[in-house]
């Protein structure tokens, strides 16, 4: 398995950062992917495909640990593109709740 969990949707409470400005204040770290619960159970595949999806966003995943879990808000197709490379790790910001 890839991921620890696959989630459908955001259990944890609204944290108010929306934007990848609002992001960039939380320190990237490097997270194990099977550590990571999913909040999307879909993913477009054209995005994961994509040599240049990272162009216009952020170029860390967004995670939030909450209540001793860390969600995957933000970067599924960086995860999975890292776990088809065969990397079990992905650099992440996460926000801690």
């Amino acid at each position: 398995m890839i991921f620890k969990a696959v989630g459908d949707g955001r259990p944890y409470p609204d944290h108010g950062l929306v934007s990848p400005r609002d992001w960039s204040t939380v320190s990237p770290r490097v997270v194990r992917l099977d550590e990571l619960v999913t909040v999307k159970r879909t993913l477009d595949l054209d995005t994961l495909l994509s040599e240049d999806s990272t162009f216009y966003g952020d170029i860390f995943a967004h995670v939030v640990a909450w209540e001793g879990d860390l969600y995957l808000e933000d970067g599924l197709h960086r995860a999975l593109r890292a776990a088809l490379q065969q990397r079990p790790v992905l650099h992440a910001r996460v926000l801690v709740l």
